[in-house]
């Protein structure tokens, strides 16, 4: 019997994070968690986010208990789970325990994108929202626990190649190849959240990765300086692209 392996991918929102989860969700041999910190977040940090209601209704809001159900059997015929973590969901004070039982990757995507992207979903946005310190934060933290140097790939060389940077990738996580990972079919899927319709429109219709971006955003006033903060924290873990 092939060992079970547990993929947790970090990355803040509107990073190309549910495409991602699509792709490793075409492998045959994946099944995949979304967002499993979502409604804890929200309890711990007092926030009101679109479909709070159905969020608080779907997953446990106990930080320990979701720490559980990630180290759970997987499904018949699974040998790979697949984590769609967010950032800014892993509270400082969230337990980390289980993270020696998973291997480690990140998504990072330039800020002008994400902020853009963002602030078609959401009134209000900072840096801690968009989830840039906690990537940084987390990444050494995984780095230290594992011992392990985490791979990184940026959502914009993968519109450009998604073949060439999931193979690095998987290569990296020592994962064999699955050329299923390039294309699904469309509509919502078993794994994903309760907060799907009001986030996941453009996923729904997709069935691969989409065209190489264009030119970046151009932001004014609070945004661009929100996105000046962010870049650092970008750039650092570029250098550390598959």
């Amino acid at each position: 019997m092939s060992a079970v392996r547990r993929i947790a991918m970090w990355s803040g929102p509107r990073n190309m994070s549910t495409t991602m989860m699509r792709c490793f969700g075409a492998r045959a041999d994946c099944t995949a968690l979304d967002e499993p910190f979502y409604a804890a977040w929200l309890v711990a940090a007092g926030e009101t986010h679109p479909m709070q209601a159905e969020i608080l209704a779907s997953q446990s809001d106990d930080p320990r208990r979701v720490s559980e159900r990630l180290l759970a059997p997987l499904p018949d015929g699974k040998t790979v789970q697949y984590q769609k973590q967010m950032t800014h969901h892993m509270m400082p004070d969230f337990p980390l325990e289980w993270a020696t039982q998973c291997d480690h990757a990140f998504l990072i995507r330039h800020p002008a994108r994400v902020i853009a992207s963002y602030r078609k979903k959401m009134d209000d946005m900072s840096l801690e929202a968009i989830g840039f310190p906690q990537q940084a934060r987390l990444f050494d933290e995984m780095r230290a626990r594992t011992g392990k140097m985490p791979p990184v790939v940026d959502s914009d060389r993968i519109l450009a190649d998604p073949r060439a940077v999931l193979m690095r990738l998987c290569a990296a996580l020592d994962l064999p190849w699955d050329e299923g990972m390039l294309d699904w079919t469309p509509g919502p899927k078993p794994e994903d959240g309760a907060w799907a319709p009001h986030w996941y429109d453009a996923v729904w219709t997709s069935t691969r990765f989409g065209a190489a971006p264009g030119p970046l955003p151009e932001l004014s006033g609070a945004a661009a300086d929100i996105e000046k903060e962010a870049l650092a924290i970008y750039e650092r873990l570029l250098q550390f692209h598959v």
